[in-house]
């Protein structure tokens, strides 16, 4: 068994800490604006079912949030004991964009959460409602920064380097590198793509158990709908991406292909394969002639650089990119499928009723976040072997740390993460097998009238979650 440097363990625990993190985020932006809107739809049409959907989903976001925030303080020390190099070449960027973040955003979530969480009784609707949209908002004004800093490591621009360090010359170039539109764009989406997914999966699983209250069908209708808008821009924002990656970062383009020769008159797509680094050819290929130009360069024979036009010392690790590139594709291609026969159910009155297409949707409701994941392994992987793209090696950005240091640090943190997030996720599960529209459940004349105010104990933000489920469960599996 081959012995990792203590390099090779600061990736790896860096991505482990991050691949924890990412979700959560994603989970809260979409989440926020979902429940925004169930509550704006509450205020205008008064109807109860979007009040117990807005309180349900708030429950599961406080949970989110919670695991979110930890995970992502975390994170940030790794700067410091992993990356030192790093912070100190490019920390006069990076440090004040995620202070940027911390105060324009994070600040706004944590100010107005508490009112979103426990002030149902404490002020009037539309001042609750005004707090819920100033979450949402920070949710979104926080994936800028965090986007505008990731950017900027991958097409780095407005910057001088003095002292072998970089000294920022126009932060507006900095902010909106060549790459940051598109990522944002992308990133967001993603977030509201998995979101819909986990929305509709959940109210899938209702249905197949049997329970066909407006709380449920309102949800799988408002996932799948969202899913047919955002799944299909998605592909069109991709290919965007995917343009001017192509013109930044060509040897990412060349991995992500498993291409290594620069075709001449035409490139072929290749559709499956093993890209293998050392013989530099990709085994077992299956290739379409010029599908390449057609989808990267949009014309019959672009012509794309092969990986053999970069020193081997410049090129990422195409087996990992290749695949990971195909299955945030290949999931993308399935959730499009999936929107496009909701859409047909739908117009046949079928969408509530078609139990094998629910459990499609019960299928696919973590395939959002898999193929989020899978897209930041494409990025990051990608980038390699470059931490600042074409400025600092990832090599060179380490902290002068022992690989004992690291990997004790790191066993740690695998330990912790699968007790704390463990228990954080499997608390979340509860919560969705639970289910929302608990209260269409209960007689008619106790339930709250549509207004009533919630009053909640706590004042933390998982103190939001604060139902008994262990005691609730078998109830609403009675009513299933």
């Amino acid at each position: 068994m081959p012995v990792l440097s203590a390099l090779e363990l600061a990736r790896i625990q860096f991505a482990f800490t991050v691949s924890f993190h990412i979700v959560f985020p994603a989970l809260s932006i979409g989440l926020a604006s979902f429940i925004a809107v169930l509550e704006g739809l509450w205020l205008k049409t008064g109807r109860q079912v979007y009040l117990d959907l807005c309180r349900f989903w708030s429950r599961v976001f406080a949970v989110g949030f919670g695991m979110g925030v930890v995970s992502g303080v975390v994170m940030s020390y790794q700067f410091g004991t992993n990356w030192s190099a790093f912070s100190n070449f490019a920390g006069s960027v990076t440090g004040p964009l995620l202070t940027y973040e911390v105060l324009t955003a994070f600040f706004l979530e944590a100010g107005f959460l508490g009112i979103m969480l426990f002030g149902w009784d404490k002020v009037g609707r539309r001042g609750h409602f005004a707090a819920t949209v100033m979450v949402a908002v920070g949710t979104l004004i926080s994936t800028f920064w965090i986007l505008a800093s990731n950017s900027w490591m991958q097409t780095p621009a407005g910057y001088a380097i003095v002292d072998n360090r970089i000294v920022p010359t126009d932060w507006f170039a900095v902010i909106f590198n060549p790459s940051f539109p598109y990522r944002l764009l992308h990133m967001s989406l993603s977030a509201f793509i998995a979101t819909s997914l986990l929305v509709a999966g959940t109210a899938g699983w209702h249905l197949l158990k049997g329970r066909r209250d407006q709380a449920i069908k309102t949800s799988f209708s408002m996932a799948l709908g969202m899913l047919l808008v955002l799944a299909p821009l998605q592909a069109v924002i991709g290919d965007a991406h995917g343009l001017n990656t192509l013109k930044h970062q060509p040897a990412k383009i060349a991995a992500m292909e498993g291409l290594w020769e620069t075709e001449k008159g035409g490139t072929s797509l290749n559709l499956f394969g093993i890209p293998d680094m050392e013989a530099e050819q990709t085994r077992y290929a299956v290739s379409i002639p010029h599908l390449g130009s057609l989808i990267l360069t949009h014309s019959w024979d672009g012509e794309i650089q092969g990986l053999k036009s970069f020193a081997p010392e410049d090129r990422p690790n195409s087996l990992v990119v290749f695949w990971s590139f195909r299955v945030m594709v290949g999931l993308g291609v399935l959730m499009i499928l999936l929107a496009a026969v909701s859409l047909a159910l739908r117009k046949g009155g079928r969408l509530y009723e078609t139990s094998w297409f629910q459990r499609c949707t019960v299928l696919m409701s973590p395939t959002g976040f898999i193929a989020l994941l899978a897209g930041w392994v494409t990025t990051e992987a990608g980038r390699q072997p470059w931490v600042v793209y074409g400025l600092l090696r990832t090599a060179d950005a380490a902290s002068p740390v022992s690989r004992q240091q690291v990997g004790v640090s790191l066993m740690i943190f695998v330990v912790v993460y699968f007790l704390v997030f463990g228990t954080g996720i499997y608390y979340l599960l509860k919560l969705l097998h639970k289910g929302p529209g608990a209260d269409e459940h209960t007689p008619a004349g106790e339930r709250e009238p549509i207004g009533a105010t919630v009053t909640y104990s706590g004042r933390r933000p998982l103190s939001g979650a604060d139902d008994r489920i262990e005691s609730e469960q078998q109830g609403g599996a009675d009513h299933a």
